[in-house]
C-alpha cells in the first residue's frame, strides 16, 4: 500500500478505526512510543489518537500520524524470508530462533532448530542483549511478527520475524513439515 492509496488518518479518529484501516499502527506504535503493547500502555478502541497521544505524554500527534503511515514499510523491514532463516542455521550463525506458538500447536509441526518460548519463565528473554539478533517464527508469521514488535519496542535492534512462519519454511525449505 504505498502512502497515496493508504486511508486518511485523523487525530479524531478512532483507535479502532485506524487499526481496522492499517494493522500495522498498532505494531508501529508500540516499537517507535511503546503504546499499546502491554497493560500499562494501552488504550481502548474508543480512544481517538489525540486521546492516546495525550494520555501518553506524545506532543506531536502529526509525527504519530506520519509514522503510522510508514507502518507497513517497518513491518516489511523486520521480516525475514525463511531462505535467509535456514542460511543463518546453516552457517552456525548464533541467534536466537525462537518459536512463539502455544505447546498444543508445537506437537503438530515444528522446525527441529526453533527453541519453544517458554511462557512459564518469558522474563528470560528480556535479559538477553538488546543487540542480540533473535528471529521469532509462528505458523503463519502474524504472531511472531507482534512480538518480534514487542522486542523492538523494548530496545532490542537486531530482532526479525520469519515471514510466512511454519507455513512460509514448508513452502520455502521442507515440504515435509506437517501442514494443520
Amino acid at each position: 500500500m504505498t502512502e497515496a492509496t493508504q486511508p486518511q488518518i485523523t487525530p479524531e479518529m478512532s483507535m479502532e478505526a485506524i487499526l481496522e484501516a492499517l494493522p500495522s499502527a498498532q505494531r508501529a506504535l508500540f516499537q517507535r512510543y511503546h503504546v499499546g503493547g502491554c497493560s500499562s500502555c494501552g488504550f481502548q478502541p474508543t480512544d481517538t489518537l489525540a486521546q492516546v497521544c495525550k494520555d501518553h505524554n506524545i506532543l506531536d500527534v502529526n509525527e504519530v500520524i506520519t509514522y503510522i503511515q510508514t507502518a507497513e514499510e517497518l513491518d516489511q523491514r523486520i521480516q525475514v524470508s525463511p531462505g535467509q532463516v535456514k542460511q543463518w542455521l546453516d552457517s552456525e550463525e548464533d541467534f536466537s530462533f525462537i518459536d512463539v506458538r502455544p505447546p498444543e500447536e508445537l506437537s503438530l509441526a515444528s522446525i527441529s532448530q526453533a527453541e519453544p518460548m517458554d511462557y512459564d519463565d518469558s522474563d528470560k528473554y528480556m535479559q538477553l542483549p538488546k543487540e542480540r539478533k533473535i528471529v521469532f517464527t509462528c505458523k503463519s508469521g502474524a504472531r511472531s511478527l507482534d512480538v518480534a514488535a514487542y522486542f523492538i519496542g523494548h530496545g532490542f535492534s537486531e530482532v526479525f520475524s520469519m515471514r510466512g512462519g511454519l507455513d512460509g519454511w514448508r513452502a520455502e525449505v521442507d515440504p515435509s513439515l506437517a501442514d494443520y
